[in-house]
């Protein structure tokens, strides 16, 4: 089975699609700060010597252990030669949510 037929699988499980929908916002942080060390080619301990964080933390930080302040995120931007962006997007329209209106 891969990731995606499991994870399939398993949003069908209302309990576990609630929580998921709920962390989705840490993925999202998660994953644009492994992608954009990735894309600037840095390792952790790179990044963690351009901004004086210890490897250790940004290590909690891509695995979720750790939930950064938009500071730190500031400070792992500079770090990387990037601008920091938050964006609040529209949800798409659920069936209960059209069926309400």
């Amino acid at each position: 089975m891969t990731l995606k037929e499991y994870k399939e699988k398993r949003m069908k499980n209302p309990s576990f699609a609630e929580a998921y929908t709920e962390m989705q916002p840490e993925f999202n942080v998660i994953r644009a700060l492994i992608d954009a060390r990735n894309t600037r080619g840095m390792t952790q301990k790179e990044l963690s010597e351009r901004t004086g964080i210890a490897q250790a933390e940004i290590s909690r930080l891509e695995n979720g252990t750790r939930n950064p302040s938009i500071k730190l995120l500031q400070r792992l931007a500079d770090g990387m030669d990037m601008i920091l962006n938050v964006s609040f997007t529209p949800k798409p329209i659920s069936r209960s949510s059209a069926d309400k209106g």
